[in-house]
């Protein structure tokens, strides 16, 4: 039994670490959502902290928190709402737009600046599923001996981990249960997934009694989306299962090995076909050689007979003194002869079948027809999502139409690289906090966005890097080309090894 209990922990040991690093970067891309909700008051004319929730960026200037974090401003007109971000350096002012103590939801709008929205999960959570509690908890500042000075600085918010249970709920309005362990101050934070999309809005928690288990409860994101209509906010919100990396990199792996294999087959089966086919005609050119040449032997023994023939007339003309019957049959024997000769030494030789064999099957080949045009020819493309091959986190899974032309131009004013036939391009924008590497392959079809979720400082970088280089606009020349090549290189050594999120799809000519 004990031999069992040491396997067990350490399969646990050797596994939790593994399943915290496939999450890490989705949890650390849905922190950058996460704020402290700072109440504020004054006492002669001093700014004084009065306490502290959290909250999460649901538009670029809203941010949604519990109602019970706000309440205290309904009775004292002095309160004022600080937002401070995970990262940055900027605090911003907010106004309190709305609150409902029945769903405990409240919505804060900020008035001086924009941060980086949180995506919604609107599908099911499954019973037992991985969870991730974001959040500021005041006992974590008090552990650490923070002054209130230090909690009105951007810092990361805390993560904890656990469990979802399904099928018990508040009585006052949908909940999810979980066993991510929170605190006062998370009050107002999400719960997410592994993918990072938030699943719930922390509440509350019971309480442990006589030795028992805590257990926590967070808003449900029916009751949050029906919030967040009734004030005319409209986040982001997928609802595809969450795939991690590393399952999504076996599967690939699995189709390309499978892909592999149907190609290796249907290249085996080529190869005996043809060797079939070359097999069959090589004996039919070896039967034809034989014929010519049984015949052109046939043909010479009967010429020599004919010559023998001959040669007989021409003795008889000679013993009869028949001039002409001499002449005559002499020089038939000598023709004859000679022509038995002839066709014996030019009769077919088995050199030839080579010859046969080239030739029919080149004859064959153009009967069969042009080879399919290549699939970079230019012309307009519609892709289809395949969700098999993609790992859906924040983004659309709608069809991806574009103008494509062989040199690596998409729609006439965006120049890709071509990296062994596949054509990629890296995006930086200024306005978001994400980096997307694109590319196509003509020859398969596939069309891939590898999403990556950054932090303000590795965005800080990507753009830095993107700036060095001026690459607008389309050109055939191989000089601009490699100029973007230089850039994708220059962004790839910035980015995270694995991208927050995978889009694969399949494309075809949109005239088909």
């Amino acid at each position: 039994m004990k031999l069992v209990f040491r396997i067990a922990l350490l399969l646990l040991i050797f596994c939790a670490p593994q399943m915290a690093r496939a999450a890490a970067g989705d949890i650390n891309a849905a922190s950058r959502s996460v704020v402290r909700v700072a109440l504020m008051s004054e006492l002669d004319g001093q700014p004084v902290f009065v306490g502290h929730g959290s909250g999460i960026v649901v538009a670029p200037d809203m941010i949604l928190t519990n109602a019970h974090v706000v309440e205290e401003a309904n009775y004292d007109d002095t309160i004022s709402f600080s937002i401070i971000p995970s990262q940055g350096q900027k605090i911003y002012k907010a106004t309190l737009l709305d609150w409902n103590p029945n769903n405990d939801l409240a919505l804060l709008k900020i008035t001086d600046g924009k941060l980086t929205p949180a995506v919604l999960f609107g599908g099911n959570m499954p019973d037992g599923a991985d969870i991730f509690a974001i959040g500021y908890p005041a006992n974590v500042d008090v552990a650490l001996q923070q002054q209130d000075a230090d909690t009105l600085k951007p810092q990361a918010p805390i993560k904890t981990r656990g469990s979802v249970s399904v099928g018990r709920s508040s009585k006052r309005f949908e909940t999810i249960l979980h066993t991510a362990p929170i605190a006062p101050g998370n009050s107002g934070g999400p719960i997410v997934d592994s993918c990072g999309r938030v699943v719930g809005i922390n509440s509350f928690g019971s309480t442990a009694e006589s030795g028992g288990s805590e257990f926590y409860f967070a808003v449900a994101i029916k009751e949050v989306a029906a919030f967040l209509r009734s004030q005319k906010v409209s986040p982001r919100t997928v609802s595809n299962s969450c795939r991690s990396a590393a399952e999504l990199s076996q599967a690939e792996a699995k189709r390309e090995a499978a892909a592999r294999a149907k190609i290796e087959g249907e290249q085996r089966v080529a190869a005996e076909l043809r060797a079939s086919i070359e097999g069959k005609t090589r004996r039919d050119a070896e039967f034809q050689v034989i014929a010519e040449r049984e015949n052109q032997l046939a043909l010479a023994g009967l010429l020599m007979a004919l010559s023998l023939f001959a040669s007989g007339a021409a003795i008889i003309g000679m013993q009869r003194g028949l001039r002409p019957l001499l002449v005559g049959g002499t020089m038939a024997c000598i023709g004859l002869f000679v022509a038995a000769i002839l066709t014996f030494l030019y009769r077919p030789s088995f050199d030839q079948v080579d010859e046969l064999v080239r030739k029919a099957l080149a004859e064959e080949a153009e009967e069969d027809g042009p080879a399919t045009p290549s699939a970079s020819a230019s012309g307009k493309m519609i892709c289809h999502i395949q969700p098999e091959r993609s790992r859906i986190t924040v983004s659309s899974d709608a069809d991806v139409s574009f103008d494509w032309k062989a040199f690596g131009c998409v729609n006439g004013r965006t120049q890709y690289a071509d990296d062994r036939g596949k054509w990629s391009r890296s995006f930086v924008p200024n306005s978001d906090a994400q980096v997307s590497v694109v590319s196509f392959s003509p020859s398969k079809g596939i069309y891939q966005i590898n999403r990556y979720l950054l932090g303000s400082n590795a965005m800080d970088k990507a753009r830095a890097a993107r700036s060095r280089y001026r690459v607008r606009g389309c050109s055939a020349n191989p000089d601009k080309r490699k100029k973007v090549a230089d850039m994708n290189a220059a962004l790839r050594d910035v980015l995270p090894d694995q991208p927050n999120e995978t889009l694969t799809f399949a494309c075809k000519s949109a005239g088909k």
